[in-house]
């Protein structure tokens, strides 16, 4: 099965509460300066990107995004941005000990046919919508399951679920010199939550029972990093 035939980690998210807060912290902590990202009008956020190293992801990167204070989300009245960048408890953690680590994304073939999995099993991972940014080499476009009110859902440990277009944004960023070795999660409902995963057909990912945590070990040209979200 090749890798655009199977579900796989697409991107960690990293928050911030400024982009250039997001900036500092990877340089402070990888030892390296993020590559362009671009604006999501959508949700009114951006990000900045680096590829990330992965056996068993070819196509992984990280994402450091922040809410752009220059933007509007073009969303509904109501519908709250993506990642909980909204919720007041995760601003606040932000400001007390700065960008981590808070969700995870996986890129599946079928994202109607893996969204209603999660549903049979009773997880509203949000309805599947289509989002899009503009680059320098053209306009990248996905769909991906965003709930209303912008929840994460497990504490950030349940993936988000992502279908690219044509384009994925991993063909234009150079190689980093970043390898994601390994990847834990841990949870209160490890057992559901690897129940979810396995219903999106995802293999190869830790889960542990305990406090709600993510945790990405990374190979960094300054040497081996672990990130991970703070409680």
């Amino acid at each position: 099965m090749s890798a655009l035939q199977r579900a796989q980690i697409d991107h960690l998210v990293v928050a911030a509460r400024t982009l250039d807060e997001g900036v500092a912290w990877c340089e402070a902590t990888l030892g390296m300066t993020p590559g362009p990202g671009g604006e999501h009008a959508l949700f009114g956020t951006h990000n900045r990107l680096l590829r990330l190293a992965c056996a068993s992801a070819p196509r992984a990167y990280l994402e450091i995004i922040a809410i752009n204070p220059r933007a509007l989300p073009t969303r509904p009245a109501g519908h709250a941005r993506w990642f909980d960048l909204d919720d007041p408890a995760l601003q606040h953690r932000l400001a007390q000990h700065g960008p981590q680590l808070v969700h995870w994304v996986v890129s599946v073939p079928d994202i109607e046919a893996a969204h209603a999995r999660l549903l049979a099993l009773g997880i509203q991972r949000g309805p599947v919508i289509s989002a899009s940014r503009p680059t320098p080499q053209g306009l990248l476009q996905w769909r991906i399951t965003v709930r209303e009110d912008g929840q994460r859902l497990f504490d950030g440990a349940l993936p988000t679920l992502i279908q690219w277009g044509d384009t994925h944004p991993a063909a234009s960023m150079p190689h980093s010199g970043l390898t994601l070795q390994a990847f834990t999660l841990s949870h209160p409902e490890a057992a559901r939550l690897q129940q979810a995963l396995a219903a999106i057909s995802l293999e190869g990912i830790a889960v542990v029972p305990g406090p709600a945590a993510l945790s990405a070990q990374l190979d960094t040209p300054q040497g081996p990093r672990t990130t991970a979200s703070a409680s």
